[in-house]
């Protein structure tokens, strides 16, 4: 497996600068880092006594790794998990938080291992991964990476304003969904009209 702060690295790439879309809940966001992340942890990184948008835009590429695997590797336990997980998982812990540990805990259920869906890994959780990963790891991990492109979609069909982070002006694969394939073997990936079928209810 790649090395954590290389994974670390790569979202950031992924995520990108500055950016302050009113359509993200998340509010302000720089290399992935989000204005609502910084108020949570009580980050003032430029010591003004508050934590606004100013805050955000000072993030260094060099701070974020560290955000990242202080408070979405370490602490939520993802090095628990198989190696063959641990990457898209973090990076999915970056993008929709305790929710990357939820998709993963029922994927586990529906394969028959008795996990608890409370989005945190603990060893349930840890030792359902590792017996599943026991029996096909690549197949995992690309199980989990279809349950995480099925979790945008879900967010899409459900919030009008996100689709615009599953499907690109142009009509294609958006960044959300790359995202998941990005962890994907290209055999899973939609083709074209796989991914238009699935979106034309979108309009």
């Amino acid at each position: 497996m790649q090395d954590i702060k290389a994974i670390a690295e790569d979202i950031i790439t992924r995520e990108g600068g500055y950016v302050d879309d009113p359509d993200d809940p998340g509010g302000a966001t720089k290399y992935g880092v989000t204005l609502a992340t910084l108020r949570r942890l009580g980050l003032d990184l430029t010591g003004d006594g508050q934590v606004d948008r100013r805050d955000v835009a000072s993030v260094s590429r060099s701070q974020a790794v560290d955000l990242f695997i202080r408070h979405f590797f370490d602490k939520p336990r993802i090095s628990a998990l198989p190696e063959v997980l641990q990457p898209s998982v973090f990076d999915m812990y970056v993008n929709a938080g305790d929710n990357a540990v939820r998709i993963l805990q029922r994927l586990l259920a529906t394969m028959g291992y008795v996990v608890a869906v409370d989005g945190r890994i603990g060893p349930q959780t840890a030792s359902a991964a590792r017996a599943a990963a026991e029996i096909g790891r690549t197949s995992l991990r690309d199980a989990y990476g279809v349950a995480r492109r099925n979790y945008y979609f879900r967010i899409a069909d459900r919030r009008p304003a996100s689709r615009k982070y599953a499907r690109t002006r142009k009509g294609g694969k958006g960044g959300w969904i790359l995202r998941a394939e990005a962890f994907v073997s290209p055999r899973y990936h939609l083709s074209p009209a796989e991914f238009q079928a699935r979106v034309a209810e979108w309009g």
